[in-house]
């Protein structure tokens, strides 16, 4: 079933754009809803005129989305959270957090329009924030322990003692010869 959207949905698409969606979900959810109408035939006509028409204001739109983006395009986020001695986090770190860091920051962005694979370990992630239908900004997140210290003590000591058993290995290889 086509549909044409008339707002923006998170992994679906963007307002004005036609998409091929399962006919349940179109007739029992899209268009009760009003977030979409049926693509026929002269819904695409309108449609078309209309963007015809209204052709500035998606230029001004997509300028602002620029704007927005290039506030936080060199941004990169580190939260702190709760995490358990197999590194795994109690809970998940995403997009309600990455919202707030982003606002503590000075950027006012909608959680809605953040998409992120929720991080449920320690690690570094990727977010992506969806300002406009061509402007979708990568923001790093990496994810700490609460108490990263003591962590980052007991990563250290593993690399050292690999350490001076490659020195072993070459001191044994000399001598082999």
């Amino acid at each position: 079933m086509e549909i044409i959207l008339k707002e923006d949905i998170i992994g679906l698409g963007y307002k004005n754009d036609i998409v091929n969606v399962k006919s349940g979900y179109g007739r029992n959810y899209l268009i009760p809803q009003g977030k979409g109408v049926i693509a026929s035939p002269m819904a695409k006509k309108i449609l078309a005129e209309n963007l015809k028409q209204q052709a500035h204001k998606l230029a001004a739109l997509k300028a602002e989305a620029e704007k927005k983006a290039a506030a936080i395009k060199d941004v990169t986020l580190t939260i702190s959270a709760k995490v358990s001695a197999t590194g795994q986090l109690y809970g998940s770190v995403g997009a309600n957090q990455i919202a707030e860091e982003l606002q503590k920051l000075g950027n006012e962005i909608d959680r809605k329009i953040i998409t992120m694979k929720e991080a449920k370990t320690v690690g570094d992630f990727v977010a992506l924030v969806h300002f406009h239908k061509e402007v979708v900004v990568e923001v790093p997140v990496k994810v700490v322990a609460e108490n990263a210290p003591v962590e980052e003590k007991k990563e250290e000591a593993p690399v050292a003692e690999a350490a001076p058993v490659a020195e072993e290995a070459e001191v044994e290889a000399p001598a082999a010869e």
